[in-house]
């Protein structure tokens, strides 16, 4: 099914390659957030009137439905905050800060997000905690047998992506959860590139806490959510003001608001939340099952247009999923981004927020293309014809 009807920028021609980075917003939903500035543009929880009760009646109900999309127990474990960086710095920083102590140990991966390993070496040097990576798979992908082997009575938290952002390997969620339970381990999971492609169920992961953003799901940028289990968010002490508290008489009468509010502080990003919801809508009219597999096979028909070419070096073509990144032979990965814009396509160079993981594939810059259900293989075509152009570089730099 042809989607682009559904998004007025597809109409400039452009090939969005991009969504990794974020993806595009439906007409629906610029159309939902207008509708919040036009007809009920008030605060929310804050006024008796008419247009501040429908706009918190707009904003909660947006909580039901991120509930329901991620199948969580209530509405009190949905929090919003301003991305999935706010909510994982939330998560470490307002609860395992308080939780972890000298010498208790983090798993992580090379190939997990700047937004993921940075807070955790933070707290390595703040609290003396050890950072560890579990060793990947020979392509790169994580290992359920390295990451048995580094359990020891130290470990307290696993730390990983669903979905990775640049590698781009689904994790198995719940059985990685099933065995850091059993030995006492937390697990808090970045859902960042898995939300908006497969199904996220809470409740059958048995996750402790999960991140993710908005704008990489066909919402708006500058919101986010984390969940949390119930009797873990209620430990959370993590920012205050307006909106979070019930009073605060002196310093040792603060009296705050029960979840999720008292984890809300300020007013939030009315208008962002509200385009989050109708994004839910529009995806499960789609069908998360749907996009999983049509991205999947959007990529094998992408892997098998440039393994032809001899001067392309792709280092995650088996890997399932959306996502696959490359170099061509001798031309900087922003140079080649440079020279596809040229010709009308979008596609991210560099790092892309994940500088460990070049100590694994012992290349520092990349090429990424990241697919979505409005991508199309004629598009593929279109990239794998201007690949093929022999003097890349030279028509990158205006040559």
């Amino acid at each position: 099914m042809d989607y682009k009807k559904d998004f007025k920028f597809l109409n400039k021609g452009i090939i969005y390659f991009d969504n990794g980075a974020t993806t595009l917003k439906p007409n629906k939903v610029i159309e939902k957030m207008d509708e919040y500035y036009y007809e009920y543009p008030s605060n929310a929880h804050r006024g008796d009137y008419d247009i501040s009760i429908k706009a918190s009646e707009e904003f909660e109900n947006v909580r039901d439905l991120v509930q329901q999309f991620i199948n969580a127990k209530t509405d009190e474990e949905i929090v919003f905050t301003s991305g999935a960086t706010e909510s994982i710095n939330m998560a470490i920083y307002g609860y395992f800060m308080n939780n972890l102590k000298s010498g208790d140990e983090v798993l992580i991966t090379k190939s997990e997000h700047a937004s993921v390993i940075i807070p955790w070496f933070d707290l390595e040097n703040r609290l003396g905690i050890k950072v560890k990576y579990i060793d990947l798979n020979d392509d790169y992908t994580f290992s359920i047998d390295n990451f048995k082997k580094m359990i020891n009575s130290n470990t307290k938290v696993i730390s990983i992506a669903e979905i990775t952002n640049v590698i781009g390997d689904k994790r198995d969620i719940k059985e990685i959860t099933k065995i850091a339970h059993e030995n006492g381990i937390k697990v808090l999971v970045d859902a960042s590139q898995s939300i908006g492609h497969i199904k996220v169920d809470v409740t059958d992961t048995d996750v402790d806490f999960l991140a993710f953003s908005a704008h990489k799901m066909l919402g708006p940028t500058g919101v986010g959510v984390l969940y949390g289990k119930k009797e873990l968010m209620d430990e959370i002490n993590y920012k205050h003001g307006g909106g979070t508290s019930v009073s605060f008489e002196s310093p040792s009468e603060i009296v705050y608001k029960d979840l999720p509010f008292k984890l809300e502080s300020g007013t939030q990003n009315i208008a962002g939340v509200i385009g989050l919801g109708e994004a839910i809508k529009y995806l499960n009219e789609i069908g998360m099952d749907y996009i999983d597999s049509y991205t999947n096979d959007l990529k094998k028909y992408l892997v098998s247009k440039l393994k032809d070419n001899h001067n392309i070096i792709m280092y995650n073509p088996d890997v399932e999923g959306s996502i696959l990144i490359f170099n061509v032979k001798d031309v900087f990965a922003q140079d080649t981004a440079i020279y596809l814009n040229n010709n009308g396509i979008c596609v991210r160079a560099g790092d892309h927020c994940d500088k460990k993981l070049h100590d694994e594939i012992d290349v520092k810059n990349t090429v990424r293309v990241s697919l979505y259900f409005y991508n199309t293989k004629e598009e593929i075509d279109k990239l794998v014809t201007v690949l093929n152009n022999s003097n890349i570089l030279e028509e990158s730099l205006g040559i």
